[in-house]
């Protein structure tokens, strides 16, 4: 052999050591190098002292060998690449459903906080128009002044002139008015008005009663005075 051809023999080998690529003792392609020229280890001088060196295949098929090897590598990236997103989708995923499940989560809670807060208020007014109603004496009759008076002081002041158009709607605020068809009776024309002896066995004669079970009958029907009023609006009854 030729020292030219001796010194290429050493500098593949040299170049397919520090890659740790080479060609197969049957001849199938596994790697080229890169171009490294970091000192070959000794597990690496053991497998290419057992491999065909790239200046042992034929000049013209070497070019080929390297675009095979790079195709190779290309292909092993894209596949790594590929796995990796991948994975970083299915954790951005998992993540959207964790997050999905806190949010709902969340508004569950907000909204079983909000009934909550919406049933304690009703109890309280409910709560409060009963003292209220005990507080006014009893007289042979009131004037639609001293009803509405009443109303003012049992019934939430932001709920008040919705409770006052319903009254003025069905009865003017008069407390003993009757529908000759039908027999409602008084400021709320309840049907049939005994209905009222639920707050009171003077339901007849006293406002206050009146009033108190029209409060609790439009906040347990429609949530408040002015939810009842919507109703009224849009079907001229409640």
């Amino acid at each position: 052999m030729l020292e030219g051809n001796r010194v290429s023999r050493i500098s593949v080998r040299g170049f397919a050591v520090a890659s740790a690529t080479a060609v197969t003792a049957v001849g199938s392609v596994v790697g080229v190098a890169s171009g490294s020229t970091a000192q070959p280890s000794i597990d690496a001088e053991a497998t290419a002292s057992d491999s065909t060196l790239l200046a042992d295949i034929p000049t013209g098929q070497q070019a080929q060998v390297q675009t095979a090897s790079l195709t190779q590598q290309a292909d092993a990236q894209a596949i790594a690449a590929d796995a990796s997103a991948k994975k970083d989708a299915e954790e951005a995923a998992r993540k959207q459903a964790a997050d999905d499940a806190v949010a709902k989560q969340k508004a569950a809670e907000k909204a079983e906080k909000e009934a909550k807060e919406r049933k304690e208020a009703e109890e309280a007014a409910s709560r409060s128009a009963k003292r209220e109603a005990t507080t006014f004496s009893v007289q042979s009759s009131y004037t639609v002044a001293q009803i509405q008076a009443m109303a003012r002081q049992m019934v939430p002041s932001g709920q008040f002139q919705c409770f006052s158009n319903i009254v003025n709607h069905e009865s003017s605020w008069n407390y003993k008015a009757v529908n000759a068809s039908s027999g409602a009776y008084g400021l709320f024309q309840a049907l049939p008005g005994s209905k009222m002896s639920s707050v009171g066995s003077d339901w007849q004669t006293n406002p206050a009663t009146q009033i108190k079970w029209g409060l609790n009958y439009m906040n347990s029907r429609y949530g408040s005075p002015c939810d009842a009023w919507s109703f009224w609006q849009a079907n001229s009854w409640y």
